[in-house]
């Protein structure tokens, strides 16, 4: 599968570069809180908060020169066995308009079905999620047009002081994703939308916190210009939360 998405990612640059088309490359800032809790059996709740912010040349090249997106997105997780969780998720973002970027303003709610397969080997994890979505675009004229979108992502953690994730330990991160879409008037008629690199590391607070801060790449090919975007990205997470919160309340001593 890894083999097959480099393959893809060669002939499209290949392409991109024989067509002559031209390339513009963006700095962006993305972080996200993410906040989970069990439920009985093998059930799960996920819920996620995000924001994005943009430089927006050629006058303000910072990453935080003007916000971009922000959004919010609700899970529910079921694992189906030790390797495999199967998702669902809903979710609203809104888009701001920022020109300097060809940016317009428009909401978009997302509905998406996943299923991810873990593999542990000692230290390494290897994940592969594969991701539908059904995603409604506001457009131009004021109503919302459906697209649909499919991802497919291999992504690698490696704890680097410990054989697993748990407090106190170091860990690298390492995911390649591929994006495909059918054709719209919002998103182009491209069946290829983009591929996207993420590599950093992360750091376990406690068992159930954890902060990780990546580099990411979005290559974004279009027959008359090329996007690029170079992310630097800052995610928190959260499982157990309020729990754990309540059981550090209790612990403290009673003042008299």
């Amino acid at each position: 599968m890894t083999g097959l998405k480099l393959l893809c990612i060669l002939l499209l640059t290949v392409c991109c570069v024989d067509a002559g088309c031209q390339s513009t490359t963006y700095t962006q800032f993305w972080n996200e809180f993410s906040l989970s809790r069990p439920l009985k059996g093998k059930w799960s709740i996920e819920f996620n908060l995000g924001q994005s912010w943009t430089a927006t040349p050629p006058d303000h090249k910072s990453m935080f020169a003007s916000n971009a997106q922000i959004y919010g997105r609700a899970w529910i997780h079921y694992y189906f066995t030790a390797k495999w969780k199967l998702s669902i998720f809903y979710a609203y973002f809104y888009n701001k308009y920022v020109p300097e970027i060809d940016q317009r303003e428009y909401p978009e709610s997302r509905l998406a079905l996943q299923a991810t397969w873990y593999i542990k080997k000692t230290r390494l994890t290897l994940l592969s999620r594969m991701r539908l979505e059904d995603r409604h675009i506001r457009n131009t004229d004021g109503y919302n047009e459906g697209v649909y979108r499919f991802r497919d992502q291999v992504k690698i953690l490696y704890p680097l002081n410990g054989k697993r994730i748990r407090t106190g330990i170091f860990y690298g991160i390492a995911s390649d994703e591929l994006f495909f879409k059918s054709p719209s008037n919002v998103t182009g008629a491209q069946f290829f939308d983009r591929n996207r690199l993420t590599v950093g590391g992360g750091y376990s607070l406690t068992d159930d916190i954890q902060v990780e801060l990546t580099y990411v790449n979005d290559y974004i090919p279009r027959p008359s210009l090329t996007e690029i975007y170079n992310a630097l990205q800052l995610n928190f997470s959260f499982n157990n939360l309020m729990p754990n919160i309540k059981k550090l309340l209790k612990k403290k001593p009673r003042v008299n």
